[in-house]
């Protein structure tokens, strides 16, 4: 039984003997002696022809060593990736983005200047939220011009030129933060129903600002870095949420409004009116959500899953959405004497007068 039981022994050591030299040595061994053409450390080429075009990712995982042997050896790792298109250096998906874009800036820029042509028109019916949606436009505008430029540098050079994203960061952060400004004033009525602000409603915007600007800055950190570092998935996180509760927070000083007004309708006759004043304002706020949901939700889901050569649709949604809901919001809006929004009576006497 000896003889057998060494044998066993015997083949048990040399097959963990073989386990351990390929699986721990060998790569040891072979790191810098590695001649295969189809792995160089020195350069990686790879051409892709018409038949074989598609979505490439390439990724690098480097796993540390457990053992103490192997502690002592450190990667050092210097890549320089060159990826490149017949057209340039833009992906398939992003290609038609620069003319995307510019022709979208150009389509607000003229939707600008009738809105501006409409309130010279009719200046005695304007307030000033009109102005600031005129501001709202315009910038939108600015940031798409600038947004087109810093693609097109992109394309033609392989990098962004620190100018031009410079100040597109600067125009899409100050669009961002004048959307969530607008679409929360217009909410809440002010200057069309009331010209004071609440606690609440004043709370609301001192939340939303900072909050904007916190999903801007990590809009800003995702655009400029490489998307396999950690900081990549954890900032476009922190975009997701932060922007879902800007969206969200807007809707609440509706919901105040309408609350407090429903309580006081039944003894003050004013608040009855002002209740009436809000429930014109109720299609206003359905379009408010559907355009969340379509940008954030919609939108999204399409782009995943559509063909790699038509995820630029996702761009153009977002921005035909966005120019929509523009449109819509300044006709709702809109300073003229038949606008229905505007001819609402201010107090019980003025209903008196009309029924007169």
């Amino acid at each position: 039984m000896l003889p057998g039981k060494i044998k066993k022994g015997a083949v048990v050591v040399v097959f963990f003997f073989f386990f351990f030299f390929f699986f721990f040595f060998f790569p040891i061994l072979s790191r810098n002696d590695s001649k295969s053409p189809n792995f160089s450390l020195s350069q990686f080429n790879m051409t892709m022809g018409s038949l074989t075009e598609g979505l490439y990712t390439l990724n690098f995982h480097y796993c540390r060593p457990r053992t103490e042997v192997l502690n002592t050896y450190a990667l050092s790792v210097s890549t320089e990736i060159v990826e490149r298109n017949p057209g340039g250096y833009l992906s398939a998906s992003e290609i038609p983005l620069p003319r995307l874009y510019i022709c979208m800036a150009a389509v607000f820029f003229v939707a600008a200047v009738i809105w501006v042509y409409t309130l010279m028109k009719h200046r005695y019916s304007v307030f000033k939220i009109h102005w600031l949606m005129a501001a709202l436009a315009f910038t939108k505008s600015i940031s798409l011009v600038f947004h087109s430029i810093n693609f097109h540098f992109i394309n033609t050079e392989g990098h962004p030129i620190e100018g031009w994203a410079v100040m597109y960061y600067i125009t899409h952060l100050l669009k961002g933060a004048l959307l969530f400004i607008t679409l929360a004033l217009i909410g809440t009525g002010w200057a069309f129903v009331k010209y004071i602000l609440s606690d609440k409603e004043k709370k609301i915007f001192m939340i939303v600002i900072p909050l904007q600007v916190l999903a801007n800055v990590a809009y800003i950190i995702i655009e400029s870095t490489e998307e396999g570092t950690s900081e990549y998935r954890l900032w476009k996180e922190i975009l997701f949420l932060v922007d879902l509760i800007c969206c969200g927070a807007i809707l609440f000083p509706v919901v105040w409004s309408i609350r407090h007004l429903q309580e006081a309708s039944t003894t003050d006759g004013k608040a009855a009116m002002n209740l009436e004043k809000l429930k014109l304002f109720r299609h206003y706020y359905v379009m408010i959500v559907c355009y969340i949901y379509f940008t954030r939700i919609i939108a999204i889901f399409l782009k995943v899953i559509v063909p790699f050569q038509w995820q630029w649709g996702y761009e153009f949604l977002v921005e035909v959405s966005t120019l929509v809901f523009f449109v819509l919001t300044g006709f709702k809006f809109r300073p003229a004497s038949n606008n229905p929004y505007l001819q609402l009576p201010q107090d019980e006497e003025d209903m008196e007068m009309d029924e007169v």
